[in-house]
């Protein structure tokens, strides 16, 4: 009598099941296809196109279920249809792993077990296996991008993870067949997790193992193209998060609990330590009150994200920039550049006195620096300020019977 696999109990209970796309994998496909077996035979195989002997190893395999590809269309095409038969054959969620070697099968329960640990009415979940990606024998390259990746993560997201690039991953079937997906190679796996954050899903990194052995391993990331790829998804995930994504949601966090609560549940009792929610607060003044019109969202969500400060904070207080205080921040910012380049405070300023090309580009020039000596003044005054008050509400906390 053949043996149930390891886990195929559990992967029933959760409705779950394993894709694997491929793609000219053949030298490691059949024995990693072995190894995922003896865990579970609910497992969908996508053949992108392969021009090896993958077609003859699958036959060796004919009860999983098969999905051919005429011709190779990329990673992402390949699980964009993965998904699809998954959904069509009533799974709930999905693990997707590579077929290259790199993962190991029995790390399946890293995932089960995680999904089994979730109480009704949690958000919905999607795990990223996290590679110890700064770990002795990780090619410099991959964690190079990887660290990049990372960063723009959380920019565009807000969310901190440690690998975005990881194929090992658990994903909600319904939500990602939700989704609309533009790209088709491997900035798919990028696209997917961006589009769920901003979609409030909960997005985290579980330890995985993974080993490289880049003589023997087949790897089809082409490192200029795909990483060209990469960074334009990026960039327009940066525009569409801070000028949409990001306000709308503090915007509706803040229409959703009124001043009050939102002032009290996002800023008071946000649990960083009083200089850096005052940081964070500076920031924003700092920001606003910068002359990079246009760009003062773009700007505080990057500076919040590196230097790790409350974007709420960030963000609320970038917006002294509003209309009826445009006009204040300019006159002030032209008046210390009138102080900065020797000339005293401007009080007859006219719109008049700019007859000239060349008075016209020394004031802009005043304005500029008045504007970056005005921001640095108001932030550090400001930083001081409510570093003492979250110091002495911090206090009262604690002494509150």
């Amino acid at each position: 009598m053949k043996k149930e696999p390891v886990f195929q109990k559990r992967f029933e209970d959760l409705n779950c099941c394993v894709i694997v796309p491929t793609y000219n994998n053949a030298q490691s496909l059949g024995s990693f296809l072995a190894d995922l077996k003896l865990y579970t035979n609910r497992i969908i195989i996508i053949n992108d196109g392969s021009t090896d002997d993958t077609s003859e190893i699958l036959k060796s395999h004919l009860e999983l279920h098969h999905i051919e590809h005429l011709e190779n269309k990329g990673k992402g095409m390949a699980l964009k249809t993965g998904f699809r038969s998954a959904e069509d054959l009533s799974y709930d969620y999905a693990i997707t792993i590579d077929s290259d070697g790199q993962h190991y099968p029995d790390d399946l329960d890293v995932f089960l077990t995680e999904l089994e640990s979730r109480q009704p009415g949690d958000p919905e979940v999607l795990l990223v296996g996290d590679r110890n990606m700064g770990r002795d024998g990780i090619p410099g390259k991959s964690s190079t991008g990887n660290r990049f990746s990372n960063f723009w993560f959380l920019v565009v997201t807000g969310i901190e993870l440690h690998d975005t690039q990881s194929g090992y991953r658990l994903y909600p079937v319904q939500l990602i067949n939700s989704l609309k997906l533009i790209t088709w190679k491997f900035e798919l796996e990028i696209e997917v997790l961006v589009k769920a954050a901003w979609r409030k899903t909960e997005v985290k990194n579980i330890p995985i193992k993974v080993l490289y052995q880049e003589g023997e391993r087949v790897s089809h990331f082409r490192p200029f193209w795909d990483i060209v790829r990469i960074v334009l998804l990026y960039m327009w995930f940066v525009l569409v998060s801070f000028f949409y994504i990001h306000p709308r949601n503090k915007y509706q966090d803040f229409k959703n609990k009124g001043f009050k609560k939102f002032w009290k549940e996002d800023i008071i009792k946000s649990q960083e330590p009083p200089h850096k929610k005052a940081a964070a607060i500076a920031l924003g003044i700092f920001v606003g009150i910068s002359p990079f019109w246009g760009l003062h969202t773009l700007l505080v969500f990057t500076l919040a994200a590196v230097f790790k400060l409350n974007k709420v904070i960030a963000f609320l207080f970038s917006n002294i920039s509003i209309p009826p205080f445009i006009p204040i921040i300019i006159y002030a910012s032209f008046q210390f550049g009138s102080l900065l380049t020797g000339k005293g405070f401007d009080w007859d300023l006219k719109l008049q006195n700019f007859d000239t090309g060349t008075d016209v580009f020394m004031g802009l020039w005043q304005y500029i620096m008045g504007s970056m000596a005005l921001a640095i003044v108001m932030a550090i005054s400001l930083w001081i300020v409510f570093y003492f008050l979250f110091s002495i509400f911090n206090q009262k906390q604690v002494v509150k019977p």
